[in-house]
């Protein structure tokens, strides 16, 4: 997964599983398209600081485009064999990793919108790095529509996809499914459910209704 692990803070104490080398490259991919901020400037207080583009609204059709540099740190990555890479800048950046990864499968973990909107804001508020972004609801449901349109819309159909649903892990078969997609070995014992510390059942528009029904399909989750 990475020699370079993100260490575990308060909103995940068992670790975050992201290695910072993977998240430099996604972010270098994704910094042509959204430049840092200027300082000091409030009409802009919606666009995500450096390291933080995940949370950025990248059209669907954008265009993605890569460097030699780029290629060369992703051959470092996927030449050390197996590997799991983690990281919410893929649902952009996946294009530009394509044509290095062999024998490889894709996962797609999701949760009820809101409470993943709700999540974000929580943790912004809590991570000092991220005090300046003052996210709000509706722009972190905006980042989770965009993320997940990429996936449904330019992603799931090159390649093996297994989509899961969170409550799935927790209380269903998808450690099953996913020990039988991946083919290996699954500790059943990480998945906590008093890990899930923000809820939400707030409506939410319907777009977004329809991306998270759309991902509801794929799982097979019926909530």
């Amino acid at each position: 997964m990475g020699n370079n692990l993100i260490p575990a803070r308060v909103s995940n104490p068992d670790g975050v599983f992201e290695d910072l080398h993977v998240r430099s490259i996604n972010e270098e991919v994704l910094a042509p398209l959204l430049p840092p901020r200027r300082p000091n400037v409030d009409s802009d207080r919606h666009i995500p600081e450096q390291w933080q583009r995940w949370l950025a609204h990248f059209p669907v059709g954008i265009e993605i485009s890569s460097s030699p540099q780029i290629k060369a740190s992703i051959n470092e990555l996927t030449s050390n064999k197996p590997y799991c890479f983690k990281d919410p800048r893929f649902s952009y950046a996946l294009p530009v990793w394509r044509s290095q990864l062999e024998n490889c499968v894709f996962v797609c973990m999701f949760r009820n919108p809101a409470s993943t909107a709700s999540s974000i804001v929580r943790f912004t508020k809590e991570f000092e790095l991220m005090h300046s972004l003052e996210i709000s609801f509706n722009e972190a449901l905006d980042a989770w529509t965009m993320l997940n349109r990429h996936i449904l819309e330019k992603h799931r159909h090159k390649g093996d996809w297994l989509f899961l649903h969170l409550d799935q892990l927790i209380y269903g078969d998808g450690l099953d499914k996913l020990a039988e997609f991946t083919g290996a070995e699954i500790n059943r014992a990480f998945p906590k459910a008093e890990r899930r510390r923000t809820f939400s059942n707030v409506g939410v528009p319907e777009e977004v209704t329809r991306v998270y029904d759309k991902l509801c399909d794929l799982a097979g989750f019926h909530r």
